[in-house]
């Protein structure tokens, strides 16, 4: 079977520690559950005036800038869009672009097998593209994120067990 190739040379998008690679799946297979669960990250205060970064301010209104020496409020602040979406709950790290369909699996209790991504993600598998267990292992979410049946098999991290199968269940 065919795994793709490893843009990152062994170097990028992978957990050094253990040799799991991140995964990368379409936000779109896990349906709401990820956007229920991610916390919203609009970055850092930024002042409306001169495009510097503001402080908290307690006695005026939320934010101070420096810089330019304007009070200015959070409605100010900030974007409509959040910059990106993220999740660091229950052992796991995952992180979704605003502007990107696609989430980072960076850390999970779980891993599955799959293929490398193209060189936009150089190192991470796609988890969209499940492979033999002979294939890279890549971090992943566990099938009770999925609206549909998830489709690769999930092992532990800890102890390589597999704890599900699209075969089995």
């Amino acid at each position: 079977m065919y795994y793709g190739l490893d843009y990152g040379n062994g170097k990028t998008n992978i957990d050094t520690s253990n040799g799991v690679r991140f995964g990368v799946i379409n936000a779109c297979l896990l349906g709401d559950a990820w956007y229920d669960e991610s916390e919203a990250d609009y970055g850092v205060p930024i002042c409306p005036e001169c495009g510097e970064e503001g402080s908290d301010d307690t006695t005026q209104n939320d934010y101070y800038c420096k810089s330019c020496k304007c009070f200015f409020s959070s409605d100010e602040a900030y974007g409509y869009e959040p910059l990106q979406w993220n999740y660091t709950q229950e052992g796991y790290e995952a992180s979704q672009s605003g502007d990107d369909c696609d989430i980072f699996v960076i850390k999970s209790p779980y891993y599955t097998h799959a293929a490398f991504c193209s060189p936009c993600a150089p190192g991470a598998c796609s988890l969209d593209n499940p492979v033999d267990s002979g294939g890279p292992k890549a971090y992943c979410f566990d099938p009770k994120w999925f609206t549909e049946p998830c489709p690769y098999p999930v092992y532990r991290v800890s102890d390589n067990q597999c704890i599900y199968s699209p075969l089995k269940d």
